[in-house]
């Protein structure tokens, strides 16, 4: 267009207080701003034109607005798009990762488990958004308390990689009064496929030969969760 200029962005110095991100956390408190804003803050600044808010509307935009979506994908999702090198997606993962850790010490240190959905709070922070599978062991001790997280295998759960000396080594060094198996499926949906089942059986039966028995089977999926023991498949 002759004779015009295209307007420039402002930077987000140049905005006013009450609208620069960094400056309504400490204003306002974190809880006060919206996730763009604070992937804006992650990202620090902007670059081709656009404000690092724009830059964080950008990274949510491409999840379909989605924090959960962000953290499901790799680093290399995110350094696909423009402004985003491997050091802001890495920060931003690094923040989605802690806030899920932050998460997943909800619950009281030391209190018993006593219910699935007492396992389910202390493991789907960690667990239902994980793109591949991970098989632990919940350690238990006479108190019915978590005496350890012992991560088994991570990939796709098999009765060939679930070996029960696997499972049973550390729980044998440990003490354990009994253990509970937890995995999750990344699907989303936690019913129990044949593998699942037969590796529950075959984990179930060299319990009771070492006395240390599974009290439960719990598979984390998005949202929701199956309990060997309270489907009676125990």
């Amino acid at each position: 267009m002759s004779g015009q200029d295209t307007p420039r962005a402002l930077s987000i110095r140049e905005l006013p207080r009450s609208e620069r991100p960094r400056e309504r956390l400490v204003d306002l408190g974190a809880q006060a701003l919206s996730s763009a804003e604070l992937l804006a803050i992650l990202l620090g600044s902007g670059g081709l034109g656009r404000t690092a808010l724009q830059l964080g509307q950008s990274v949510l935009a491409g999840a379909g607005g989605s924090l959960r979506r962000i953290a499901m994908q790799p680093v290399a999702a995110l350094t696909s798009l423009t402004g985003v090198g491997t050091a802001r997606a890495a920060t931003v993962h690094a923040a989605l990762e802690l806030g899920r850790r932050m998460a997943a010490e909800s619950r009281e240190d030391g209190a018993p488990v006593r219910s699935p959905r007492d396992v389910v709070e202390l493991f789907a922070a960690r667990l239902e958004d994980l793109p591949v599978e991970e098989f632990h062991v919940a350690v238990l001790d006479s108190q019915h308390r978590l005496e350890r997280d012992i991560m088994v295998t991570r990939g796709i759960l098999n009765s060939s990689l679930v070996h029960p000396r696997e499972v049973f080594r550390e729980a044998i060094a440990e003490r354990a009064a009994a253990i509970i198996l937890v995995h999750n499926h990344p699907s989303g949906d936690p019913t129990p496929s044949a593998d699942d089942r037969v590796v529950t059986d075959q984990l179930v039966a060299a319990g009771r030969l070492l006395d240390i028995p599974v009290h439960d089977h719990i598979i984390v999926g998005r949202g929701r969760y199956t309990s060997f023991a309270e489907a009676g498949l125990l």
